[in-house]
Formats: structure tokens, sequence, C-alpha cells
């Protein structure tokens, strides 16, 4: 079986690509996930505020003290007050690249188009094959229209495209009014890759303490199909290559979003839940499959269930939500 796929123009081992993740902050375990069967690694998210923050910590310490005698050592910052989060990334990217042979994609999180952007050339720099932006936008004012949205993430995309030459992928949101329209401008934007969907992490309501926290869950395999359907309808409609990722746990789960016309398929939540050796489930599980099924490659397997080219494409549209309701009532029985 043939598992080589191409992503972004970069030719990868696998379609098995982990997803950002706190995993890949260790050199170690990236390379458990090559040795596991990863094609590529996407390392975890550096976020704008990080950035924004050593630059802000740089040029406070650059005048700090600066109408002191230069004896008066006492003025010179604690090392342990800079933060270097930042330069701490782009060394990573350079162990990583050292260590194993797979491709590294870095991964971007902001939501404005101010300076961060001009960090990704830093990032090419040291060594990444592409980037991932992760644009995490709430637009929690009800005065921003959906335009106003759809602008921000093509103007990021814009500007980094306009600051690197490595490939570049947008990390979609599945809440567009029209996701395929917001694909397709992405898509002529310039976006090398288009990964589905970011799942946006939801508050929750502490009783006890009348506080607003935090609430991290692990996606579940139902959640694949929303990726699942857009990958399909997308398919051969953009340039872009696509990525499918949430909630795919096993092989079986991998060659059903590779028919549907996926490129590659991201895991985050079950490595995080079962290990990184569980890739090497997930591998062998989907060259069993796919061998059964009597494909080679795949490149062979790859849209035969799309929209385009599959027996019933009004099954992915509304035809389907009728269909699925009526064969409900009829084979459900209530007591």
């Amino acid at each position: 079986m043939d598992l080589t796929t191409t992503y972004m123009g970069l030719k990868l081992t696998s379609p098995l690509v982990p997803s950002a993740s706190p995993l890949s902050e260790s050199i170690d375990a990236i390379r458990k996930m090559e040795d596991h069967g990863a094609g590529a690694v996407v390392l975890w998210s550096l976020f704008e505020e990080q950035i924004r923050h050593q630059a802000e910590k740089l040029e406070y310490y650059l005048h700090y003290g600066a109408d002191r005698w230069a004896e008066s050592l006492s003025y010179v910052p604690e090392v342990d007050d800079f933060v270097l989060g930042p330069q701490e990334y782009l060394d990573h990217i350079e162990h990583a690249k050292q260590a194993v042979d797979i491709p590294i994609i870095a991964s971007l999180n902001g939501v404005s188009n101010t300076g961060w952007i001009d960090y990704a050339r830093q990032i090419e720099q040291a060594g990444a094959d592409a980037i991932e932006l992760n644009v995490y936008y709430i637009p929690a004012l009800p005065e921003l229209s959906a335009e106003h949205v759809e602008n921000v993430y093509l103007s990021i995309l814009k500007s980094v495209k306009a600051t690197v030459a490595i490939p570049v992928a947008m990390k979609l949101s599945p809440f567009f009014s029209s996701v395929g329209n917001m694909m397709t401008r992405l898509d002529r934007a310039g976006a090398d890759g288009l990964v589905l969907f970011n799942r946006f992490y939801q508050p929750d309501i502490d009783i006890d303490s009348l506080s607003v926290r935090p609430s991290l869950a692990y996606s579940t395999t139902f959640e694949m199909r929303l990726p699942l359907r857009w990958t399909a309808i997308m398919y051969d409609k953009v340039s872009a290559s696509l990525a499918a990722t949430t909630g795919i746990y096993s092989g079986t789960d991998v060659m059903k979003m590779i028919l549907a016309g996926a490129d590659v398929t991201m895991v985050c939540s079950c490595l995080m839940k079962y290990g990184v050796e569980h890739l090497a489930n997930i591998r062998d599980e989907f060259t069993h499959v796919a061998e059964l099924k009597g494909y080679g490659s795949v490149e062979q397997m790859k849209g035969v269930m799309s929209q385009k080219d599959c027996p019933d494409p009004a099954a992915f549209e509304r035809a389907n939500y009728m269909k699925t309701l009526t064969s409900y009532g009829l084979t459900s029985t209530f007591e």
C-alpha cells in the first residue's frame, strides 16, 4: 500500500499529520510521531499575544535606565523577567528539523493584521516547511458584519503570503454563512492549504464561584461528519490542498476523509488520549482496510466519494436531511 500523498506541494510519506498540540513541544515526541507513521507535524500554536509581549518587553528594557550611569548595574533587568517564548519557538523549529526527516509546519494563532505577521518571515528562516494560520476570531460585537469577519481572514492570509515563500494554510472555522464561498475566496487569495475545521473552545459557567471558566473537551468521532461533508463538497472546486481535522480516531475515519477528497487527515484528541503510539494503530488499520477494498495507494482512493464523483451527490446536501428523518421514523420503534 502506497501511503504517500501531497499536501501544499510537500511530498508526505503518509496522510497522517498530528495537528497543533502540546505534544509537539517535545523533540522526542516529534521523533515518535515520525516513527509511528506521521507524514508531517504541525507544531503547537504561537499566539499573537506572545509575540507582542516579547516586543513590548524588549522595547521596555532597551530604554530601561537609559538616563542612569552605566555603572548602575542594579538597573540591568533580571534574565527571568525577559520572556523568550517566540525565540524558543524558532529554536524548536531548528531542532525539530535536525531531528526528523518529515516536514515541520509552524502554527501562528492571531486575529489582527499588525506586526506579529512579520514573525512569519523568521519562522521561514528557522527552517519551517510551511505555516498554518489559525485565526481565532470571535465576532462578539453585533455590529460586525459577515463581510468584516471574512475580510479579517483574507487580510491576514494576504499579508503572510506577501511575507514568506513557503506554503501557507488557513485553518477555518465552520461558522461562516457560506463556507464554500469563503474557501473559494481564500483559495483565490493564495492559500496553499485549507484545514477543516477549527474547534473553538467554548466557555463554561461555574455556578459555585459564579465565574466564567475555560472548558477543554476532546473531540468525538461524531464531530468528523462536519469536515467530512465540506471536504466532499469542495473537493476539486479549489486548487488548495484539503486537510480534514476533528474527530479522527481510527484508520476507518482516515479512509472516509480520503475518500471524501482530503489530501491529509490531522489528528490531535486521539493522541492526547491514547498517546503518540496510537498513530501506528491508525496507520495499520487504514492500510488493512484500504487493501481489503482493493486500493493500492492513497492517490487512487482520493475523492472517490466526493460530491463530484459519488453515486448520490445529493446525500451531502438538504435531500439527505429529509431522507435521514424519514428513515429514522420508519425504522424506529417506540414503546
